[in-house]
């Protein structure tokens, strides 16, 4: 377990299964106006069934009793991952507090310590500051037709990008 002010990332467990979602949902929906339910996501649906396989993980953010952020990869096989569902609550956001980039640390680190290959992610266009924080973390744009074809591409996800792992 990472600490990271005041907030800890931990591996998820099924009894976050509903803080998870009231976490991620509204992040979507309302914030970011992405046209996707709950029904649309069986990975969010089933946490533990898709990340917690294989070189799959899951990760939560907890400050105190509350799921604050979120970050999972999916064992795709050929030793790569799908980055999928890092979300970070608004209050808990920005540079300062750290907290996206301690989830994408763990993420990385899990990576690397599973001699994973390649981590690939899609998002949507309207997440810019999304777009800038991978960039920064070593990720590349990259065109659909660029992907494994064993990368679940969500209906949403328009932008793409992939990262080494060296």
């Amino acid at each position: 377990m990472i600490t990271i002010n005041c907030v800890a990332i931990k591996p998820f467990n099924p009894d976050l299964q509903n803080a998870v979602e009231r976490l991620v949902l509204p992040i979507q929906q309302i914030e970011f106006g992405v046209k996707i339910t709950l029904e649309e996501q069986p990975d969010l649906m089933d946490i533990t069934g898709t990340f917690q396989c294989g070189n799959g993980n899951f990760w939560v953010a907890m400050d105190g009793d509350n799921v604050v952020g979120t970050i999972g990869v999916v064992d795709i096989g050929n030793q790569q991952v799908a980055l999928k569902k890092l979300f970070v609550s608004n209050s808990h956001r920005g540079k300062e507090k750290g907290i996206a980039q301690a989830l994408m640390n763990t993420a990385v680190e899990w990576c690397q310590a599973k001699a994973i290959k390649q981590i690939y992610l899609g998002t949507t266009a309207l997440m810019l500051a999304a777009h800038r924080f991978y960039e920064k973390n070593g990720f590349t744009e990259r065109s659909s037709e660029d992907l494994p074809p064993s990368f679940p591409i969500v209906s949403v996800d328009t932008k793409f990008y992939s990262r080494d792992i060296s």
